[in-house]
């Protein structure tokens, strides 16, 4: 049976990101939109891609103030490559 891709969309929480010091919150976001697609979609940290516009989203606001919550659209190919996009 061959593999398909799996397509997924999630909300990821980023309320955490308040814990964190002012001038690494976008930072960290990113970090943590990464370690929760690892989490759920089983997968390695090297594997993860993370698109430009997505990003940029989490950055429009600047470093202290990322969103507190974001809507992501997750591909995951059959060689274990996993893509991530902003859910329009």
């Amino acid at each position: 049976m061959a593999e398909e891709e799996v397509v997924r969309v999630y909300t990821i929480p980023l309320g955490m990101e308040k814990g964190v010091p002012r001038t690494k919150r976008a930072q960290n976001a990113i970090y943590q939109i990464k370690r929760f697609i690892m989490r759920h979609m089983k997968a390695d940290e090297d594997k993860v891609w993370i698109d430009p516009r997505l990003n940029e989203i989490i950055w429009e606001r600047g470093i202290q103030k990322p969103p507190r919550k974001i809507k992501v659209r997750v591909i995951k190919f059959p060689d274990g490559l996993v893509e991530v996009s902003h859910a329009e």
